[in-house]
């Protein structure tokens, strides 16, 4: 959604709840000056009349509506009054009023050639001839609805694997540590074994003295305990050269995954797969894998010794392993679906408990708070009923395999007394607990496999290190979508924008004009890291900060951090929460002007600063990049009026592209937007004069 829609959406969200007290934060910052103006007289002044309205804006055409006006600097309210009262006070307001008359001022000429008319929309294709490029009215295109685009994809499960297969992959990425983890774990089942073989043999034969008896049983021993050490050794290096290679894969397919998947996964499904499935693939797998070979080891001893003695005892293991097979392909389906879908249940509750956090002041505001924890509470019992049936699997499991363990020594009591007690039941549970502990490594195996962007560096195709020398663009048939099963936002583009050359782009909210620049760019919602000022406005380190200081001058912000106690290194925290949002658009100019590319795009960049600021960022922006190209994204109307070329998009289509002078000439589309904006401030200006007239009287 654009961020004009956001704001509507909120808007109408507010205005339905039908509270006593309403704070709107710059709500016309998004959109164009005709909605702006709809939206102000439709909710503010009719919807909300009867209602105490609190409206904080950058825009002043709308304030000789309002009954009283706080004018505020610095964190601090320094004016105070009716609209007229403070026009007379000739302070900080007057200034403001004065800044957006000018701009209005420049649009009076512009418009005397314009029918008042609603800008008409969208048109079809266009033909290259020295007029400019107008919609015809004929080629109204019928707008029908279609059934809206589901971004967020819901989580995968796979529904068959090969378990084996999973294991096999989990073994190859360790060969080495993998090979000597085996052969420890046999060595130390023979070695233990042997041990008791040993004072089995030894105790029967009177030709062997009880030095030597418990001498050699000593020996074996400590040598038997130093296998167990060194397997638990192999072990550990097994997780590590295991955990160490998935992370890797898996970090690095996250970060050189498109920007689609970041849209259509929720960042509760990747802290998932980052953090439960990642602990179970570093602790439980690799002494899983330990266990159950030991037991295994353990059990092919103890079938031996006991075969040595008496043959009959492999019909019990013959019995056994039937009866194993047999709960095991029972048990298994299950304890995998299970284990799957509880790797789906988890993401649902981190998203939703992430999500809950960033708008629990919205939630509070609305009285939502009893419904979203009731929510939550739904996610967690949803969790919970899966992990209570996973256990319980778990314990049909432990009960008939220990029930097939009392069979079985029940029945090779009557064949050899001296059955150790408990190794089917180990190798048994133990196998099983291996199968279940395999569906984490195909969950993070999924996330190691998403298609990558495309590579940064093509050495066969590099341009040179002073690309772009010149800055021009060409749009040859663009045309973009959010997702490969999404309508197109932009359809079939073609332009050409020379090197140097200042572009407006206007239109609708709605009309999809958010053009993209892969050199610098200052977006309509601005992005600061947690760190310092230095680092938000230099990440590499690359300038000095003298260079950072004239910066943060020709963007408005050096009396603002010199007055700060640590200056450059004072701390911006997540998402720059401790900075206006005009402040952090000022932090990405100072990016810029750090750079200086030749190409610059501006995405509504002035939107959230006032008619003043945005004269002086505008002039600064003339002044510094003079020679570069750059395309100017804005609601703005008067923004865009000194361009070399206005580009004007409806509904994805591009309908005018021309010099601004020849557009104004003619009953266009621009030339009915520059009407639209200067009839609304126009007439909010002619009732401040009014009221300043009626005062002197």
């Amino acid at each position: 959604m654009s961020g004009g829609q956001k704001q509507r959406i909120q808007l109408a969200r507010a205005v339905y709840s039908d509270a006593d007290i309403y704070v709107l934060d710059d709500p016309f910052s998004s959109v164009d000056a005709h909605t702006a103006g709809t939206l102000f007289n439709d909710c503010v002044m009719t919807a909300l009349k009867n209602k105490t309205v609190i409206l904080v804006t950058h825009q002043v055409e709308f304030l000789s509506e309002v009954d009283q006006i706080l004018v505020m600097q610095g964190g601090q309210i320094t004016q105070s009054g009716s609209y007229n009262e403070l026009l007379m006070s000739g302070m900080d307001f007057e200034q403001l009023v004065n800044a957006h008359r000018d701009a209005v001022a420049g649009l009076d000429p512009l418009t005397d050639k314009v029918e008042h008319e609603p800008y008409a929309g969208r048109g079809n294709e266009l033909e290259e001839t020295d007029k400019p490029y107008i919609v015809r009215e004929d080629s109204q295109k019928e707008v029908t609805s279609k059934p809206g685009i589901q971004l967020t994809q819901e989580e995968e499960k796979e529904t068959e694997s090969a378990v084996w297969k999973i294991f096999l992959g989990y073994v190859v990425i360790s060969e080495g540590p993998l090979f000597l983890c085996c052969n420890i774990i046999a060595q130390a089942g023979f070695v233990a074994s042997a041990a008791s073989y040993w004072l089995a043999v030894a105790i029967k034969s009177p030709k062997i003295s009880n030095i030597m008896v418990i001498g050699i049983y000593t020996s074996v021993s400590l040598l038997s305990t130093l296998f167990e050490y060194l397997r638990s050794i192999f072990a550990a290096l097994l997780g590590l050269k295991e955990s160490k290679a998935f992370f890797s894969g898996f970090t690095n397919s996250i970060f050189n995954a498109p920007m689609l998947f970041f849209d259509s996964t929720p960042v509760g499904r990747i802290l998932t797969r980052a953090s439960s499935d990642l602990s179970v693939l570093d602790y439980d797998i690799p002494f899983s894998y330990a266990f159950v070979m030991a037991a295994g080891m353990e059990l092919l001893a103890t079938i031996g010794i006991m075969a040595s003695v008496t043959w009959q005892v492999l019909l019990v293991g013959i019995i056994a392993t039937v009866g194993s097979k047999f709960v095991q392909e029972h048990y298994q389906p299950s304890a995998q679906e299970l284990m799957r879908i509880n790797g789906t249940t988890k993401a649902p509750v981190m998203n939703y408990a992430t999500e809950t956090s960033l708008g629990v002041a919205t939630i509070r505001a609305f009285g939502e708070v009893d419904r979203f924890f009731k929510n939550y509470l739904t996610l967690v019992g949803a969790d919970a009923k899966v992990f209570l049936f996973s256990n319980g699997a778990m314990e049909w499991l432990v009960l008939r395999t220990e029930a097939l363990q009392n069979i079985t020594l029940f029945i090779a009591a009557f064949l050899l007394v001296s059955i150790p007690k408990g190794h089917v039941s180990i190798g048994l549970v133990g196998l099983s607990l291996s199968y279940a502990l395999a569906l984490t490594t195909e969950r993070i195996k999924q996330f190691m496999h998403i298609p990558p962007e495309p590579p940064a560096i093509v050495e066969d195709n590099r341009p040179p290190s002073t690309w772009p020398t010149k800055g021009r663009i060409d749009f040859l048939d663009l045309k973009i979508k959010y997702s490969p099963n999404a309508p197109l936002v932009l359809k079939g583009i073609t332009c050409s924008v020379l090197e140097g050359t200042k572009v407006g782009v206007v239109g609708r909210i709605g009309s999809l004009k958010d053009l993209r620049s892969k050199l610098s760019i200052i977006p309509q919602e601005p992005t600061l890291f947690k760190g310092s000022v230095r680092t938000n406005l230099d990440p590499l380190g690359l300038y000095s900060d003298d260079k950072i200081w004239k910066a943060l001058e020709k963007c408005q912000l050096k009396d603002t951090i010199s007055i700060l106690p640590n200056l450059l290194d004072s701390s911006v925290s997540d998402e720059g929460e401790n900075w206006s949002m005009g402040q952090r658009q000022l932090f990405c100019l100072g990016r810029v002007l750090l750079r200086r590319n030749r190409i610059l795009v501006l995405d509504e960049a002035t939107a959230s600063i006032d008619s003043a600021t945005d004269a002086i960022l505008q002039r600064i922006i003339r002044g510094e990049f003079s020679n570069c190209t750059v395309i100017t994204v804005a609601h703005r109307v008067p923004t865009v009026l000194d361009s070399d070329m206005v580009m004007v998009l409806s509904f994805g289509e591009l309908v005018e592209y021309d010099q601004p002078s020849r557009l104004m000439q003619t009953n266009s589309s621009f030339a009915k937007l520059v009407a639209e904006y200067w009839s609304s401030s126009r007439r909010s200006s002619l009732q401040s004069s009014l009221q300043k007239l009626d005062t002197y009287h």
